[in-house]
């Protein structure tokens, strides 16, 4: 048995569909023959550490769903089992697809598995045809904070899903603060989609994110024009770099949207 404890969500996340195993999960002899889930897949959705450091040696086994255990700590939200896998050779780059990390955490909410991905070099504009990217998952689930953070990271805030915008999937939500932070972030508020139809036009009649839209349909200020700027000759990690900057504290916060 385990003595760093479980996580919390033990009773809740038994699989990434919220479905347990054909087989127990809580005995690590055990493999599950249908879904091929593995004993590393469980330490590592449970959080449980000293377990996953025993089955460190399967870090990048998959199971039929290609569920890679950096997949499964991002279901978890567990940091500790995503630094403990990389550490020991897992790959940022899942074999396929249908199970990537770093869009698992964006869709859930994790901001510190977002981060922590980001800072150890994961594409986080990595776009998947049938998901789109990192941060167009975000505002699909109107997880604001990885939204923020994968811009912070230097995400392009216009690369979605297809001709779908991420301020698209915004305004769809009706999400006020995720509107302003993408405009914020130079987000095109004229871009349209495969209906041909830009993100205001898809707001409901009568709702008050019009009137946001429309406030932020003139030209950007000089101010916001020249911080855009400065954001996109740094790319990626952006936050990390204009922190090093040796410039004053108040600079340093206009540039990061403090």
């Amino acid at each position: 048995m385990d003595d760093e404890g479980t996580n919390q969500n033990d009773g809740k996340l038994q699989g990434a569909g919220g479905q347990a195993p054909a087989t127990s999960l809580s005995n690590p002899l055990m493999r599950d023959l249908v879904s091929d889930w593995s004993p590393l897949h469980d330490a590592s959705i449970h959080g449980r550490l000293l377990t996953l450091k025993k089955l460190i040696k399967q870090v990048n086994g998959v199971t039929v769903d290609w569920h890679s255990p950096l997949f499964s700590a991002c279901v978890s939200g567990s940091v500790a089992c995503l630094n403990l896998l990389l550490q020991h050779g897992a790959s940022l780059h899942p074999p396929c697809d249908l199970a990537s990390p770093i869009h698992e955490a964006a869709k859930r909410g994790h901001v510190q598995c977002v981060e922590f991905l980001a800072s150890h070099g994961v594409n986080i504009d990595h776009n998947i045809k049938h998901l789109g990217t990192p941060l167009y998952v975000a505002c699909e689930n109107q997880q604001l904070n990885c939204a923020k953070k994968l811009l912070e990271s230097g995400a392009n805030v216009n690369s979605g899903k297809g001709l779908d915008s991420p301020l698209h999937a915004a305004a769809r939500n009706c999400s006020a603060e995720l509107v302003t932070l993408l405009i914020d972030f130079g987000a095109d508020i004229w871009v349209k989609n495969a209906e041909s139809k830009r993100p205001m036009e898809l707001v409901p009649p009568g709702s008050p994110m019009g009137q946001l839209f429309l406030q932020k349909e003139g030209p950007l200020s000089l101010m916001q024009l020249c911080r855009l700027c400065i954001r996109r000759c740094f790319g990626h990690k952006q936050h990390q770099k204009i922190t090093g900057l040796l410039l004053p504290d108040e600079l340093k916060h206009f540039l990061l949207h403090v």
